[in-house]
C-alpha cells in the first residue's frame, strides 16, 4: 500500500491531511510531539485530536518524533522507506510574537526541521513528492506598499490595481521588506524546498498560504485567528485587535481546501514550484468583519479592545491570487465562502467543547 508521511499530524491542517489520504486509499504514518502545547500552553494541545484520528482513521500509524531529531526521525524513514510516495510537512513553529522571544527554537523547528526532511527524503525516497506549507509571511510586509484604499469596514486595493480583482500573485517580491523571524525563517525553509527541487531535480512544493482555518484548530491569541476569534466570542473573552483599525484583511482557506490542494499535487507533482494558495476572492475578511459575523452566531456584542501598535510584518491586505494552482491543477477549487467557514468554526466550537 502507497504510505504517506504527514508531519504535525495532529494539528490543524495535518489531521485534514490525514483524513484526506486515508479516505484514498492510502496508508498514513503521522510524526507529531504536541510541540504546540509547549508554544501556546495547554489551550494549544493537540493531543484531543491525536486521539480522535485513531479513532476515525484505524489504520493510522503515529510517532511522537521530533522533527528536529535527525536521527528519531530517520528511523520512520529507514522503517517505511521507498513505500514513502508523499511527504506533507504541516509541523511548524506559526507565531510571529513566539518567535521573537525564542528565535532559535524557532529556526530549529521550521528550517532543521524541513532541512532534516528534505535530506531524508532526498536518501531514502528520493522519487516521492515533497509538499512543505508555507504561509504568506516569506513576502514580508512587501503588500503593505500596495496602494490602499481605507473603506468603512476594510482597507483594499483601488480597483483598478492588477491585484484588485484576483489577489497577490507569485511574483511579489520577497526582498527588501520586513520579515519578522517568523517569517525569515520560513522563507529559509520555502528556499530549501525550491532548491532540492531544482538542484536535486526532487519533486517538491511550496504552498504559500494566508489563514488557514477549520473546526479542528486549537486556535490561541498567537495563532489561530479566525478560531481564537470565535472562541473568545462564544466564552465572552476579551479580544484584542492590534493596528490598522481593524481593518487588515484576511484570506481563509479551510484546511479541507488545503489537504485537496496538497492531493492534487502528489498526483502529478512538478519540480521546485511555488503556489499562492488561499480562500481568494470568495473567502476574505477584516477582523471588523470577522468580529460582526461572530457577533451574529453567537447573539451578543464581543468584549472587544484595541491597541494602536499593530504586530510586526502584518499584512494590511491579503488576498491570494491562486489562479496559478488552478491553472496547473483544474480540479482543484476552493469550497467554502466566509459564511459556510464562520459557520463551521462556530459549530464546531460546540461538537469540541476542548477548545471553547
Amino acid at each position: 500500500m502507497a504510505c504517506v508521511l504527514v508531519t504535525g499530524a495532529c494539528g490543524l491542517v495535518g489531521s485534514e491531511t490525514v483524513r484526506v489520504f486515508t479516505e484514498r486509499g492510502y496508508h498514513v504514518v503521522g510524526v507529531d510531539n504536541d510541540m504546540r502545547k509547549y508554544f501556546f500552553g495547554d489551550e494549544g494541545s493537540t493531543v484531543w485530536n491525536r486521539e480522535l484520528l485513531r479513532e476515525d482513521c484505524p489504520d493510522f500509524v503515529h510517532y511522537e518524533t521530533d522533527i528536529r531529531d535527525y536521527a528519531a526521525l530517520e528511523r520512520v524513514f529507514l522503517e517505511f522507506g521507498s513505500s514513502i510516495e508523499c511527504i506533507i510537512h504541516t509541523a511548524a513553529q506559526p507565531s510571529h510574537d513566539w518567535a521573537a522571544r525564542d528565535p532559535f527554537t524557532d529556526f530549529s523547528v521550521n528550517v532543521q526541521g524541513t532541512l532534516n526532511l528534505l535530506e531524508l527524503t532526498r536518501l531514502y525516497c528520493p522519487d516521492a513528492a515533497f509538499v512543505y506549507t508555507s504561509t504568506n509571511k516569506v513576502y514580508g510586509d512587501a503588500p503593505n506598499r500596495l496602494p490602499l484604499v481605507e473603506g468603512r469596514t476594510r482597507w483594499q486595493p483601488a480597483s483598478d490595481h492588477p491585484y484588485a480583482e484576483h489577489g497577490i500573485d507569485e511574483s511579489m517580491s520577497i526582498d527588501q521588506c520586513l520579515h519578522s523571524i517568523f517569517g525569515a525563517d520560513k522563507l529559509a525553509a520555502d528556499v530549501l524546498v525550491q532548491e532540492y527541487g531544482r538542484y536535486f531535480g526532487m519533486k517538491t512544493v511550496c504552498f504559500r498560504a494566508g489563514c488557514i482555518t477549520g473546526p479542528n484548530h486549537a486556535g490561541t491569541q498567537l495563532h489561530g485567528f479566525l478560531n481564537y476569534l470565535m472562541r473568545c466570542a462564544v466564552a465572552g473573552r476579551p479580544y484584542t485587535i492590534f493596528g490598522y483599525k481593524g481593518k487588515q484583511v484576511r484570506d481563509n482557506i479551510h484546511a479541507h481546501d488545503l489537504a485537496m490542494a496538497f492531493h492534487c499535487f502528489c498526483q502529478s507533482p512538478r519540480r521546485g514550484e511555488v503556489y499562492n494558495i488561499g480562500g481568494g476572492p470568495q473567502a476574505n475578511c477584516s477582523v471588523v468583519e470577522a468580529i460582526e459575523a461572530c457577533e451574529r452566531r453567537c447573539g451578543r456584542k464581543m468584549d472587544v479592545r484595541y491597541v494602536e501598535t499593530n504586530r510586526i510584518g502584518d499584512h494590511i491586505w491579503w488576498v491570494s491570487d491562486v489562479r496559478r494552482f488552478r491553472q496547473h491543477y483544474p480540479a482543484w477549487r476552493p469550497t467554502y465562502d466566509m459564511e459556510r467557514l464562520f459557520d463551521e468554526v462556530y459549530e464546531g466550537l460546540a461538537v469540541h467543547p476542548v477548545l471553547a
